[in-house]
C-alpha cells in the first residue's frame, strides 16, 4: 500500500512505540489518528508534531478495551477522514496478574484491551477497507505470545491470542486487506530501570544492546507498504528470542 494520503489509526499512539509509529506513518504521508486513554497532553503533542509533518491529525480519547468506545472512536476517524486504511493495535496493559487469582478484574481488563479491542476496531473499520479494495492491519504483541512472562498470565494470554488474531483475521479479510504482526523485544526500557537491569536486558540479546521505538516503526511500516505479505508477524528483539531458546 502506498502511504502517503491514507489514514491511518494507531491505537496508544500518544507515547512511547505508539508514538514513534504514529510520526512514522505520518512521514510516510499518512493522515494520523491517534487514539488515547489518559495521556491526553501526549497525544496534544503528538498530534502536533504529526501536522509539523505536513499531514493532518486527530487525537481521539477511548477506551478500546469497551467494545463500544472502540466502535465510536473508528465511527470518528471515518467522520473527520472519510475512511480509514490502517489501523494499527498497539494498545496495551502492562499489569501483573498472579495465581491464585480469585478475583478476576485484572484478567477481564487486561484482554479487553489486548483482545477485545483489536477485535472491535478491526471488525468496525474491514467494511471500509474491503469496499476500497485495499487495507493493512498491524497488531503489536511481543515474545510472551511464545514465551510466557510469569506472573503475567492475563498479558501472556492476550498477547497469544492477538498472534492467533492475526492469523485469523489475514484469512477473513483475504483478498484485499492484508493483517500482520510486529513483536517487539526490547526496545525502551521502562522508566524505573536501573542501569544494571537495562545492561542485563541488552546482554540477552544478540546485537548486546536494546533497540529504539523506531525499530518498531520501521518494520509496521514495512508491512502496512507490503502488499504480498499477510498472516505474518516480524520480531523486532535483536536476536533475544534466538538468544535465550
Amino acid at each position: 500500500m502506498d502511504i502517503a494520503g491514507k489514514t491511518a489509526l494507531i491505537t496508544g499512539g500518544a507515547h512511547r512505540v505508539g508514538k514513534a509509529i504514529t510520526i512514522a506513518l505520518a512521514e510516510a504521508g499518512a493522515n494520523v489518528v491517534i487514539n488515547y486513554y489518559s495521556s491526553d497532553v501526549a497525544a496534544r503533542e503528538t498530534a502536533a508534531e504529526a501536522r509539523a509533518l505536513g499531514v493532518d491529525a486527530l487525537a481521539v480519547q477511548a477506551d478500546v478495551g469497551d467494545i463500544d468506545e472502540a466502535r465510536s472512536l473508528v465511527s470518528a476517524a471515518a467522520e473527520r477522514f472519510g475512511s480509514v486504511d490502517i489501523l494499527v493495535n498497539s494498545a496495551s496493559i502492562w499489569r501483573k496478574t498472579p495465581l491464585p487469582m480469585g478475583d478476576f478484574s485484572d484478567w477481564r481488563r487486561v484482554l479487553s484491551v489486548l483482545l477485545d479491542g483489536p477485535m472491535a476496531l478491526s471488525d468496525a473499520v474491514a467494511p471500509m477497507m474491503i469496499e476500497r479494495g485495499a487495507g493493512a492491519i498491524v497488531n503489536i504483541v511481543d515474545l510472551s505470545a511464545w514465551k510466557p512472562f510469569r506472573g503475567f498470565i492475563a498479558h501472556s494470554v492476550g498477547k497469544a491470542g492477538l498472534l492467533a488474531l492475526t492469523r485469523q483475521l489475514a484469512v477473513e479479510l483475504a483478498p484485499h486487506v492484508s493483517v500482520n504482526a510486529v513483536a517487539p523485544g526490547p526496545v525502551l526500557p521502562p522508566p524505573d530501570y536501573s542501569r544494571d537491569q537495562a545492561d542485563a536486558i541488552a546482554g540477552r540479546t544478540l546485537k548486546g544492546r536494546w533497540g529504539t521505538p523506531d525499530d518498531v516503526a520501521s518494520a509496521v511500516r514495512f508491512l502496512v507498504e507490503a502488499d504480498y505479505i499477510t498472516g505474518e508477524v516480524i520480531v523486532v528483539d535483536g536476536g533475544e528470542r534466538l538468544a535465550s531458546a
